[in-house]
């Protein structure tokens, strides 16, 4: 067992820090570009469509069936959760590595977790792969890993698309997208089953506690920081060996980004989480105010987890300020669940016997954003 020490700082001058920024992400930009899109996007909604921009997912009612008991009465039809996603320029990192499953993985895993907040069961899944130069290996490792994902958060892989355009991406490039559909489930409250509705936060209240549940690593977010860091700055190669991670440079990169369906369904069937944020780009600060009902704010206390050595490596490498760290990276945390007080020891019993590690982070407020406190 490799020997655990604290992560070496790094020398470095105030002009040497290095933000998302400058690595050449613009949040900011991106943020105005979806504001300035939502109202075309709400153009374009029917009566079947439930909710509004800005969730995980979409949601979709389809058309109610006829009761088969001869009442007459119509039944609600079921509603439908979509997503759709990619995996960003950690793909980068996996044709530097010559590994390409997990990156399938990692998609499947990310947007069955984007539909779990919202309460769905994933049904199936597609996706498109879209090649400089057509490399038959690359595609079947892609699979493979689509596949194993898949099977565990049980979607049916019923279709794809697979691309070949050389005047697009370079020979050993490719892109690599996903879509998720699933139902939402039916909750049970006591003896009482409810009709399937979308968990939307909207049952949060001040006192509600947050229940963190571990990352594996990055998953698949902050790749463009992370690469100018460690290649760039540090000179690093993708086999180098980081001491403090006691492994490869590729081998934290590539490791897959977790599924929460296993563990959390059973939690959501029982009706007992008020509300899910799945951590992802823009890290906590721009994932939990997203299921905040209005008058609810959060403290999020820092110090209630010890942040993955992989989040303090690269902060000390690229002298990353601390906000930028935050609101980059998930910081050790893939999900984060909103639970009524007198439900605490309940959920967590629950979610530890299924094998999660339950930290809890922090509690709902009254008031309005996040605080993130040490």
């Amino acid at each position: 067992m490799a020997e655990e020490r604290e992560p070496r700082p790094t020398r470095l001058t105030d002009d040497s820090a290095i933000t998302y920024h400058d690595a050449g992400v613009d949040r900011a930009a991106a943020e105005r570009a979806k504001h300035r899109i939502s109202d075309l996007v709400r153009s374009t909604f029917t009566d079947a469509v439930v909710g509004d921009v800005g969730a995980f997912g979409g949601c979709f009612r389809l058309p109610a069936t006829a009761d088969s008991s001869g009442s007459g009465a119509a039944a609600p039809g079921p509603l439908l959760v979509a997503s759709a996603d990619g995996v960003g320029t950690k793909l980068k990192v996996a044709v530097m590595a010559g590994v390409h499953d997990t990156v399938g993985y990692d998609l499947v895993a990310h947007c069955a977790d984007d539909i779990l907040t919202q309460g769905a069961v994933p049904l199936f899944f597609l996706d498109y792969l879209a090649l400089g130069q057509m490399d038959e290996s690359i595609v079947e490792q892609v699979l493979v890993g689509l596949a194993r994902g898949c099977r565990d958060v049980g979607a049916a892989l019923i279709g794809g698309e697979t691309a070949e355009m050389p005047d697009m991406y370079a020979a050993g490039e490719y892109d690599l997208a996903g879509f998720i559909v699933g139902s939402v489930v039916a909750r049970r409250s006591g003896e009482r089953d409810h009709d399937a509705v979308p968990l939307t936060g909207a049952a949060i209240r001040p006192g509600d506690a947050l229940l963190g549940l571990p990352s594996n690593g990055l998953h698949t977010n902050g790749y463009t920081l992370v690469r100018k860091i460690l290649f760039e700055r540090q000179g690093l190669a993708i086999d180098s060996h980081v001491p403090d991670w006691g492994h490869t440079v590729a081998d934290e990169l590539l490791r897959t980004h977790r599924e929460y369906v296993r563990a959390l369904l059973p939690v959501l069937r029982r009706d007992d989480a008020a509300g899910v944020a799945h951590v992802t780009g823009g890290g906590i600060p721009g994932n939990l105010p997203r299921i905040l009902p209005r008058g609810c704010g959060a403290l999020v206390r820092t110090g209630a987890w010890e942040v993955p050595s992989v989040f303090q490596v690269l902060q000390q490498m690229g002298g990353v300020p601390i906000d930028d760290m935050w609101e980059t990276f998930n910081m050790g945390l893939g999900m984060i669940i909103a639970v009524h007080a007198d439900r605490v020891d309940h959920v967590s019993a629950a979610l530890r016997a299924s094998g999660e590690r339950v930290i809890e982070i922090g509690e709902v407020v009254e008031g309005e954003g996040m605080q993130l406190v040490d």
